[in-house]
């Protein structure tokens, strides 16, 4: 039966920071031009940050002008936009309050389409080509002006190169010397060409000691390292230089004042709750960055050493163009962000950065959002001091923008930047000897392999790996001090081993004689004298070792047992990571039972799931009752909740451990083996632990005074096991770890007291965060919808707004037509439930208060003895 409703179309949201507006399903935008026919999102669906202002200044007719996704200025103030699918178009903005005619906007003469990146150099226009209808090759080309009529007529293709799908050939960045140009590529085109001086030295791998899962729905399959690319190119397109690599899908970069360059990269929203996922971020590009992105599972974790972190994770969403403020008549705070943008979920948030030793530090604003809002470029325009935006791709309603600031904040221009540091000074400096051989490279880069800076000990690996390996394997043996020994042999194993999935001739022979002296100088390092991360980093390089040059003998894989079973367990999960793989490569008689006890007690699905990949292809020391046990897990297993891979990569363990079961143990498991699991929600899944408990409705008041003097001397284990009893993680996300349907709240300790955060949990519904609101939706069938919106105009050729119906299960959504919709309305009641702390006792609750105000550090004075 259809259920209809006549309810206002109005939708009333509330953000701190963020300008409160009436958003109405069926308004129309002010002052739009005449002779639009079609329009873009009306302006009061588009909140702002304080004191800006939105102009729609042009609905861009699809038929005639098709779907704008990129944005230029050239040296007269005039902006180039481009159809993701058609030419490139010209236009001067109009005065500010006025609109775009489309009489103002011109087509550019030249025989040109599906333009990705423009920039405007040296009077002509050099663009990225990402044509995956294959009209033309895609690629470098440069549009410029034949006879100097004005016009750009003359194309030439620079480099023709092999890319396909969304993540193929994208923006063109000038260098801030004007030397040369930067062009951004995704991870499906191929590597070209590269100079001998390029920045990345080519000893990428797919490095995994045990195999990878493709992506469970086959997305990518095939493709390897090295993953996107940012090139350095010369203005004549002769000079290809691998200047950072390992990205997914990056459209777009920017340089700041410091001249230091910043990309925003895509996540893979197949992996939520796996591992392996890794959410959007801002990353800041390096010379001869390696920034991990590998195919399916393979993705590297952040405490990886032959990876290099990300300045800030931004959560899931679908990363586009990103431009600094300088320029804009904006205030100073402004001026100085960095703008990301994001296309699935319609935001443009303003990043702020500070420095941080050679490298940077963020945090994230949402500077503009609207629903929809599929955004995919911004520029400043150095004329009139506005930012512009376009909203399109994919064939979706495309328009431009223009943000002002109207509000009382001085507005000067900034210029100039302070000097730079010593930390980045010195990374500079080791960066010169990326590319080239230089006599000089070895004696600088060594003092600095150890570095607490992972940038500085990044920079000087990646000299030592540009520089022959005779000339420094030597010292790298005979060095005494072990954080630095360990960075040369990490050194060493890259640049002397070939990954196998990359070794283009398997009859030559495996260098083992360096392994062994690789693995021998590990073994005689005391790991009790190490800190933290150069215990990670040994760990990393024993599994390199062991992937690029094959398994050593006997004695040395006993010798590598007899090191490594007593570490396992540590209290670090990262070294549990690590130590679990090697571990079961090795067939440590002891790892099964060991492994068994980790994924019983460990409280994320992602930990329980990284031990059960780990020892998937374990043959020694099982017993009945372990099988059955790591059996039984895959039935709870069946329950968890992930991307739209996951349930295919828990299939892809679980085949994998039934395929290394002899006959006769599957004789024997053939019950647990035939078992089918009992369907459960999430919430049930992770909340057993407080069956048969009596219910308490605490009051915000007995808590908060229990708080008072009760968060010291807590326990941190306990307060992470109530975090995800209380089945936390099903929704949120916490130390790379959970869900993506509700807020991050690893900094929460940041933004609340203890008083506001217990406030939150008792009252769900006294402040909703917007991005998290629960709607319902009306369609014109009659049929009601709720949910949470969670990506919008992801169909190519549509426009459609997606639901998560169960913030618990992020795979479980439904897919509307905007058309269809009759009407749309955020509720006022939290999709968090109510009473998650009633069956918790007081002290699990101050545990778990605690935990979560320390941001999941265990060096809290909340945790002091």
């Amino acid at each position: 039966m259809k259920l209809i409703l006549s309810i206002a179309l109005c939708l009333y949201i509330t953000v701190p920071g963020l300008a409160q507006q009436a958003v109405k399903i069926s308004a129309a935008p002010a002052n739009v031009s005449e002779d639009i026919g079609s329009e873009a999102t009306p302006v009061d669906r588009i909140k702002s940050a304080k004191g800006f202002k939105v102009e729609l200044i042009y609905s861009v007719p699809s038929e005639k002008y098709g779907s704008w996704v990129n944005l230029c200025a050239d040296d007269k103030g005039r902006l180039f936009v481009s159809d993701q699918f058609g030419g490139i178009y010209r236009l001067t903005p109009p005065a500010l309050g006025e609109q775009l005619k489309t009489s103002d906007i011109q087509a550019v003469p030249a025989e040109i389409r599906a333009v990705n990146g423009m920039a405007w150099a040296l009077g002509s226009l050099y663009v990225g080509v990402n044509d995956y209808e294959k009209k033309i090759p895609s690629g470098l080309y440069r549009i410029s002006d034949s006879d100097n009529d004005d016009q750009l007529d003359k194309v030439e293709c620079l480099r023709a190169m092999d890319a396909r799908g969304d993540h193929g050939v994208h923006a063109v960045v000038p260098s801030p010397d004007g030397k040369s140009m930067y062009l951004v590529t995704g991870n499906t085109t191929k590597p070209t060409e590269l100079a001998e001086t390029s920045q990345v030295p080519q000893v990428w791998g797919e490095d995994h000691l045990l195999p990878s899962f493709p992506d469970g729905r086959g997305h990518n399959r095939g493709t390897l390292a090295p993953g996107g690319i940012i090139y350095k190119v010369d203005w004549e397109g002769k000079s290809f230089e691998a200047y950072a690599s390992g990205f997914r899908n990056i459209f777009d970069a920017a340089f700041n004042r410091d001249g230091e360059l910043f990309t925003y990269d895509a996540d893979m929203e197949y992996d939520f709750n796996t591992p392996w996922y890794r959410p959007t971020r801002i990353c800041h590009v390096v010379s001869g960055g390696e920034f991990g992105w590998r195919n399916g599972a393979g993705k590297r974790p952040a405490f990886y050493e032959d990876n290099l972190p990300a300045v800030l994770d931004i959560g899931p969403g679908s990363p586009t163009g990103t431009t600094f403020g300088y320029g804009a008549k904006f205030p100073k705070k402004y001026q100085n962000a960095l703008y990301a943008l994001d296309w699935s979920w319609g935001k443009l948030y303003a990043v702020h950065l500070e420095r941080e030793g050679s490298t940077y530090s963020a945090t994230k604003e949402e500077f503009l959002t609207g629903a929809p809002l599929p955004i995919t470029d911004a520029i400043i325009n150095p004329n009139d001091g506005a930012m512009y935006f376009t909203i399109g791709g994919r064939r979706v309603q495309s328009g431009l923008y223009r943000v002002t600031y109207i509000g009382d904040e001085p507005t000067d221009l900034v210029t100039g930047n302070a000097a730079a540091s010593d930390s980045m000074e010195l990374r500079r400096s080791l960066e010169r000897f990326h590319g080239k051989k230089d006599p000089k490279a070895v004696s600088e880069a060594w003092p600095h392999l150890a570095s607490n800076d992972r940038f500085i000990s990044a920079a000087a690996r990646t000299a030592l790996e540009h520089q022959p390996i005779d000339s420094w394997s030597k010292k790298a043996f005979a060095e005494s001090n072990p954080p630095t020994q360990i960075q040369a042999l990490l050194a060493l194993a890259r640049a002397a081993g070939v990954c196998p999935q990359h070794r283009t001739d398997d009859s030559l022979p495996v260098d083992s004689a360096t392994r062994d002296r690789i693995l021998a100088a590990l073994l005689k390092i005391d790991d009790a004298k190490l800190d933290q991360r150069s215990q990670l980093v040994m760990q990393r390089v024993i599994q390199i070792t062991l992937n690029r040059f094959g398994k050593p003998d006997q004695s040395t894989r006993e010798a590598l047992i007899t090191k490594l079973d007593p570490m396992f367990p540590s209290k670090s999960s990262e070294l549990n990571w690590l130590l679990c793989e090697t571990l079961a490569w090795l067939e440590s008689p002891n790892i099964a039972e060991k492994a068994m006890v980790m994924i019983e007690s460990a409280p994320t699905q992602e930990e329980q799931m990284q031990y059960a990949r780990s020892i998937r292809m374990l043959k020694s020391g099982w017993t009945p009752e372990l099988q059955t046990a790591y059996f039984e897990w895959f039935l709870k297993a069946a329950n968890y909740r992930g991307g739209a891979s996951f349930e295919k990569f828990i299939q892809f363990i679980r085949d994998d451990a039934v395929a290394s079961l002899s006959p006769s143990q599957k004789k024997s498991l053939k019950r647990i083996l035939a078992k089918k699991p009992v369907k459960k929600s999430a919430i049930e899944n992770l909340g057993e632990i407080f069956e048969g408990r009596a219910v308490k409705k605490w009051t915000l008041e007995e808590l908060s005074a229990a708080a008072k003097d009760g968060l010291k001397n807590r326990d941190f284990d306990k307060g992470r096991k109530m975090f995800a009893a209380a089945a936390c993680y099903a929704c949120h996300r916490f130390q790379n770890q959970g869900g993506m349907t509700g807020p991050d709240l690893t900094t929460a300790g940041r933004r609340y007291s203890a008083h506001d955060l217990l406030d939150q949990v008792i009252n769900p519904s006294k402040v909703i965060n917007d991005q998290f609101s629960s709607v319902s939706v009306l369609t014109d069938d009659g049929v009601m919808h709720n949910g949470v919106i969670v990506n919008l105009g992801v169909k190519r050729n549509s426009s459609t707004l997606v639901l998560n119906t169960d913030l618990a299960d992020p795979n479980e959504r439904v897919t509307i037509d905007r058309n269809s919709i009759e009407d749309l309305r955020v509720s006022k009641t939290s999709p968090m439930p109510n009473g998650l702390f009633d069956r918790m006792q007081e002290d699990e609750i101050l545990d778990l208060l605690a935990y979560l105000l320390s941001g999941g550090d265990e060096k809290h004075e909340f945790f002091a003895k």
